[in-house]
């Protein structure tokens, strides 16, 4: 199968050397550590490992699972084996998604670096490869290949071929099998290889819907004229006026001939590779880069938030690691939590209070947020610090923050002025915000008021019992493991000058009341609220929760009763305009893919600006209660068919998933809702559903839509397939393709599903 990637792939001495293999050490824990032989197959795009040189050898990863390699002294654990393994000699491999990272060492510094730098170059080769290629020539075509040559020979029997449409999820009759098989062995060996395989698998993926829609369009049914592809923008697809222009440049980008490119028509297979590309996506691409207005006050966006972020595992024994940074950094979070408490030898620490959580250094967390800040967005990071600490620690603390974050670190405001409202995050590029509580006023810092100003406020800090963040996220406590300690707490340790004042726009206060906070508090200071208080804040004052957001920020957390670090669905936060909803990003599911769905759009910059109608302190918009003037519309799904879902159970080589289509829609309650199709039997490679769902929809500008795919079983639960999720707003009409997305997040490629979405005006539509 090696010919599929030949002339294509890089190919150096460092990649050579990994065909040949390399025995190394892989470390999970400081007590497992075991030699394992790691070799890079033919293709180029897989790596197996064994226990030993020409043991039985299985699958470890593939290339396309990799995200970066990173040297041996950014790894906790390897760092931690210092003295037992020169850390020259180890490396780690971060994989896309959830995926636990690997950890390896090498015999030596050279088979480091070969190992390392064979790695990137791969990486780099498959991030590159544009969608044709991945289409043409896909290394997942070759793990095909491999999984399905069961004798590892570098051809497949006719035998072999039955059992990989097994593993395909393609349930064939034999003769038709037989038939695409013998009509793909050009050289009538009885065997495939190479091309042949390709061929094969192209026979295998015609697509019957596609050929059919677009006859419909095309005179001769060989080819779209370009006045025939414009046609088909303008009705199906809804590109409107600038349809001439774009018909000119997809036929440019997606027809595979060059004499198809010369005379401006379309052949089928140009309008397939357009229909699969991100042009034919659900997913708008002009919302995939940065579209918004990015020069409002930051409470006029919603926030990428992350709670517990130092937690990647429960809430009660979890791991603390600087691997939760980096990944929720990484993944867009723009606003992280630190928990710092006294620890020894003067060094503050980070972990969950009064559990059983290990525990990180305070300055190895700020080193790792100095690192990730802005590697996938430039917009600011907020620091979300929750102080138990003593007042020498503090200075420690403080300390920390100014000198290893140094220019990042935001300490006073940006013009040394007396703001009026909150800056902008384009105003507040590549700055990190530090949020807490704060001695004094911005004014009276700013003013440098007397002594005892600050002494009178420090009086009236503690009669009023406060403590420092951990206070205002009491009510969350209630039940909790940390809320036995709460009564033995008499006093807060007294806060240090030099860690308040590097707290500028985000000073965080108690909250009493909407009214209180209106004549007591000002723009830059914030409340935060458990989901159980915020919930019922929305049911009992939804306009005012509302007004207050358009002025004011707000931070919702988790119930401390979520001690397996699940979630609550942030959408409900969301129609009240809260701008922080901070979710356990180790945990993936439904609530993850719901924040993921909003935050995919605006460049993944982990900023999207609010509705207008929740941007506005004077707004009659009440999320329970949502009346006009918004814009309601009635939407149409036709979910038409899917391609090559993947196999639910893949240790029973027999079973075939019995796939149906979700349509869920999350907004306000009463838009709020699901709907199915029917469900396809023993067909996951191109079942047919040709089923519309029709929704109404109040609040548009609010709703997200997730389409999940889910394996029928009558005797249980439907067993998850994929999903995708996406703000109503990115939604393209038309005839579009939907690219799954596993649980954890990480691309399914190939699996998707063919769709036709219909906007209509108003509440009209039919019902299905």
């Amino acid at each position: 199968m090696a010919s599929l990637m030949q002339g294509r792939l890089p190919v150096n001495q460092d990649v050579l050397l990994m065909q040949k293999g390399t025995l190394m050490r892989k470390v999970r824990s400081k007590s497992w550590k075991k030699l394992r032989f790691f070799r890079l197959q033919d293709d180029g795009m897989t790596v197996w490992h064994a226990r030993q040189a020409g043991g039985r050898a299985k699958p470890s990863f593939s290339i396309s699972d990799v995200e970066t390699v990173r040297e041996g002294h950014e790894s906790e654990l390897l760092r931690s084996l210092a003295e037992e393994f020169p850390l020259e000699q180890g490396f780690t491999i971060v994989f896309h998604g959830r995926r636990s990272n690997l950890d390896l060492v090498a015999n030596s510094v050279e088979e480091t670096q070969i190992w390392m730098q064979g790695l990137q170059l791969l990486v780099d080769f498959v991030t590159s490869m544009d969608q044709q290629e991945r289409l043409d020539q896909p290394g997942w075509l070759s793990d095909w290949f491999q999984r399905g040559d069961k004798n590892q020979d570098g051809r497949m029997s006719f035998r072999e071929v039955q059992r990989l449409l097994h593993l395909m999820n393609v349930d064939m009759e034999q003769e038709y099998a037989f038939q695409l098989f013998q009509a793909a062995d050009m050289s009538q060996s009885d065997t495939l290889e190479g091309e042949e395989f390709v061929e094969f698998y192209k026979a295998l993926t015609k697509r019957a819907e596609v050929q059919e829609l677009f006859e419909n369009f095309s005179a001769d049914g060989q080819k779209l004229t370009l006045l025939e592809f414009v046609d088909f923008l303008q009705e199906e697809q809804k590109e409107g006026d600038h349809a001439s222009d774009l018909a000119l440049q997809l036929i440019d980008r997606y027809e595979p001939s060059e004499s198809g490119k010369l005379r401006h028509v379309l052949s089928v297979d140009g309008f397939l590779s357009y229909l699969c590309s991100k042009d034919g996506d659900i997913f708008n691409p002009t919302c995939l880069s940065i579209y918004q207005d990015m020069t409002q006050p930051l409470n006029h966006y919603y926030i990428n938030s992350s709670h517990n972020t130092y937690l990647v595992g429960d809430q009660l024994c979890g791991q603390s690691s600087v691997e939760g940074y980096i990944r929720a950094l990484k993944r867009g979070c723009r606003c992280v939590e630190v928990d710092i408490w006294d620890g020894p030898s003067g060094e503050p620490m980070v972990y969950h209070g009064h559990t059983l959580t290990s525990r990180i250094l305070f300055k190895e967390v700020v080193a790792t947020v100095a690192q990730y800040a802005f590697q996938t967005s430039d917009y600011p990071v907020i620091l979300s610090l929750e102080i138990h600490c003593s007042r020498e620690q503090q200075e420690i603390i403080a300390q920390h923050l100014t000198e290893i974050l140094g220019e990042q670190l935001l300490s006073t405001t940006l013009d040394g002025l007396l703001p009026t409202q909150l800056p902008s995050p384009e105003e507040l590029r590549r700055k990190i915000l530090v949020k807490g509580k704060k001695l004094k006023t911005l004014e009276e810092d700013l003013e440098e008021e007397e002594e005892e100003e600050l002494e009178s406020e420090l009086d009236r800090e503690q009669e009023a019992g406060t403590e420092l963040e951990a206070q205002s996220e009491a009510e969350a406590q209630e039940l909790s493991p940390r809320s036995k300690d709460k009564k033995e707490k008499k006093s807060t340790p007294i806060m240090c000058p030099s860690l308040s004042a590097l707290v500028v726009y985000m000073k965080t206060v108690s909250f009493h009341s909407f009214t209180h906070s209106r004549e007591h508090y000002r723009f830059y200071e914030l409340s935060s609220f458990s989901e159980t208080k915020a919930r019922r804040l929305i049911k009992e004052a939804g306009n005012e929760f509302v007004q207050h957001n358009a002025w004011q920020l707000s931070r919702v957390y988790p119930s401390g009763l979520r001690t397996d670090s699940s979630n609550y669905n942030p959408q409900e936060l969301w129609n009240a305009g809260c701008q922080m909803v901070a979710m356990n990003v180790q945990t993936a599911g439904l609530e993850m893919d719901i924040c993921d769905g909003l935050f995919r759009q605006n460049g993944g910059c982990g900023y999207v600006l609010k509705p207008d109608f929740l941007r506005d302190t004077q707004s009659s918009f009440h999320p329970e209660r949502p009346i006009s003037p918004f814009k309601a519309r009635t939407l149409l799904v036709q979910v038409i068919s899917g391609q090559q879902l993947p196999k639910v159970d893949k240790a029973k080589e027999g079973s075939i998933v019995d796939p149906l289509v979700r349509v869920e829609v999350f907004g306000v309650r009463p838009d709020t809702t699901r709907q199915e199709t029917s469900y396809v039997e023993n067909n996951g490679f191109n079942p047919y559903w040709g089923q519309t769902l029709c929704f109404r929809v109040l609040v548009p500008e609010l709703a997200l839509l997730r389409f999940v795919v889910k394996d029928y079983n009558w005797t249980s639960r439907n067993d998850f397939v994929g999903q995708y999720t996406l703000p109503w707003t990115c939604m393209q009409q038309g005839y579009r393709h939907i690219h799954l997305l596993s649980k954890d997040g990480t691309s399914l490629h190939p699996a998707s599903i063919f769709v036709h979405i219909c906007i209509q005006e108003g509440l009209e539509g039919g019902e299905s």
